[in-house]
């Protein structure tokens, strides 16, 4: 967090929590009141003060005030970053992803993975690009998301492509889409 924010923090510890103004969509964009946040200085304020509590609900504390924030899919949302083999995921806030961990394929169309940094979704500009990674079990490319067995290979892991529906991402994920 800001330093600022851990000053305001501590200087005014009871201010009331606001709901109902700030959201993620699918596509890691912060919208405030439905309406995108476009300004790049504010999108990165939020981002830098993006957290989670204990259960599983996520906010951004601004200053004082801990503003929650209602996730349209997932708390992270990844993008491809780099290219051919230097190509690695970065979240939505610019972070580093880190390590992959595990991949689900939700209702035949949408690609969720666990990461070092946590549970997120593929941004759906990316997913012709990761076509190319994703394989089926006689190790032939995959040419669509139908074959019943197919293996993300990412770096060097082989990463079983776990099936599942969207009201399976919260129990998956260990989060809350609405705080």
């Amino acid at each position: 967090m800001d330093p600022s924010v851990v000053a305001a923090m501590a200087r005014w510890p009871n201010v009331p929590d606001c709901r109902g103004w700030l959201s993620l969509d699918r596509r890691g964009q912060w919208r405030l009141q439905g309406s995108p946040v476009r300004h790049a200085g504010l999108a990165g304020f939020i981002g830098r003060n993006y957290a989670c509590d204990g259960t599983g609900a996520w906010f951004m504390q601004n200053g004082p005030q801990r503003v929650w924030v209602a996730l349209e899919l997932t708390p992270w949302v990844f993008r491809l970053a780099g290219n051919g083999e230097n190509a690695s995921f970065a979240t939505h806030t610019g972070e580093d992803a880190g390590e992959i961990q595990a991949a689900w394929l939700v209702d035949g169309e949408t690609l969720c993975l666990q990461a070092a940094r946590g549970f997120g979704v593929i941004d759906d500009r990316d997913l012709q690009a990761l076509l190319g990674h994703l394989h089926r079990e006689d190790g032939a490319p995959a040419e669509d998301l139908d074959a019943a067995a197919l293996t993300l290979h990412w770096e060097n892991s082989r990463l079983p492509l776990q099936r599942c529906g969207d009201a399976d991402l919260e129990a998956i994920g260990g989060f809350r889409r609405s705080p």
